[in-house]
């Protein structure tokens, strides 16, 4: 059994399921609509940089964070745009479980 033949068949499974299916269909849609892309890509943005400071050990900038907070809000009141955080956030969840079962093999 050649591992990088296995990975290579686990990413086309990847892209065949369901999750990234329905992930992919909604991408499409958001990137043709302008504001739904500019808002989701601010959301990321922000929260990457909230993120950072927190790994760094700073406090969140409170501007910033009423922005994100004030965003996720707008961001869950548009139908494409919460469709598109679930749709992420199932893709997230089966690639999280992914790496947990990889993981449990080099235990």
């Amino acid at each position: 059994m050649n591992v990088y033949d296995e990975a290579h068949s686990l990413a086309k499974a990847i892209k065949e399921s369901n999750e990234f299916k329905e992930f992919d269909r909604i991408r499409k849609e958001v990137d043709n609509d302008k504001e739904c892309s500019d808002m989701l890509k601010e959301l990321t943005e922000l929260q990457v940089q909230l993120q950072t400071a927190q790994l760094a050990g700073q406090q969140p900038d409170k501007d910033m964070f009423a922005r994100f907070q004030s965003l996720s809000t707008m961001v869950m009141t548009k139908p494409l745009a919460a469709q598109y955080m679930q749709a992420q956030m199932a893709i997230a969840t089966m690639m999280n479980d992914v790496f947990g079962i990889v993981g449990e093999a080099i235990r």
